[in-house]
């Protein structure tokens, strides 16, 4: 799995975030649907922030930006069941996806680049930018980075990550 932040869904061309245009604040998800479903995402997706929050402007809007009728189909029934599960109701949005501009590097991978020690290491390895956010590596340890609370754990997570 692999994920990158950006912007999507509007008509603006070259869109960052001085200058949004009609975007929103959106994340890609790259993912293999032999290790995990679309549904599952999904699922994590509703469960994981608040869908039921309007937002103050389209660029912090819920959305989901699906890719064939089929990830529609899936997006309007996981969506429902779960208004279903919680007696919620849920405003995010299901819309067919447009484009996607990546957001500038400071936006990536947030947490990890929250520790200089961390990236210093990772510089060493991943000698673009490209192969830094192309690396389903640098995914899980983004995802487990909040989690390494005493020192030197978020090192030895990269060096057991890395060397897997």
């Amino acid at each position: 799995m692999r994920t990158k932040v950006g912007y999507g869904g509007g008509k603006k061309e070259n869109p960052t975030y001085e200058d949004l245009g009609d975007h929103t604040e959106t994340l890609q998800v790259e993912f293999d649907p032999s290790m995990i479903s679309y549904e599952e995402l999904l699922k994590n997706f509703f469960s994981f922030h608040n869908p039921t929050r309007q937002a103050f402007s389209r660029q912090y809007m819920s959305v989901i930006f699906y890719h064939d009728d089929i990830q529609k189909d899936t997006a309007i029934a996981t969506r429902d069941a779960f208004e279903q599960e919680k007696n919620i109701e849920i405003i995010t949005d299901i819309v067919p996806f447009t484009n996607f501009y990546l957001a500038e590097f400071y936006h990536q991978k947030y947490y990890l680049q929250a520790n200089g020690e961390a990236m210093d290491y990772l510089k060493d390895i991943f000698k673009t930018l490209q192969e830094f956010l192309d690396s389903p590596a640098i995914t899980k340890i983004n995802g487990e980075a909040p989690y390494s609370e005493r020192e030197g754990e978020l090192m030895e997570r990269i060096k057991r990550i890395i060397n897997s």
